[in-house]
């Protein structure tokens, strides 16, 4: 089973931009459709996109839709989220999934 380790969480500004990277231990990584979520205190767990194997197609959710993409490296084992215009609602633990594996999510927090 892949294991998944998510990185680039921290303080930003309403209105800024962040890129979270999720690695991934190994080359199964790129087998796999890779799926984004996060998780606001007090809130379910909310998904915020799915992208293919090769990237070719990704789907978000319509709260992100327009704001955040989505991306991968098979050759790294390594996928991005991309986020912009960033809201203080996008605060939340970001985590990164594939099949029934889990990373154990970063920390996005948007404040001024």
């Amino acid at each position: 089973q892949v294991q998944l380790v998510e990185s680039g969480g921290r303080l930003v500004q309403p209105g800024g931009s962040l890129t979270l990277s999720c690695a991934a231990s190994d080359s199964s990584f790129g087998t796999l459709n890779m799926s984004w979520y996060r998780q606001a205190p007090g809130h379910q767990r909310e998904w915020i996109g799915t992208t293919t194997t090769t990237g070719a197609y990704t789907n978000y959710a319509d709260s992100v839709k327009g704001r955040f993409t989505i991306s991968r490296d098979n050759a790294k084992n390594i996928a991005y989220l991309q986020m912009s215009s960033l809201k203080s609602e996008d605060t939340a633990v970001y985590y990164c999934r594939q099949r029934s594996s889990w990373g154990r999510g970063t920390q996005v927090t948007v404040s001024s």
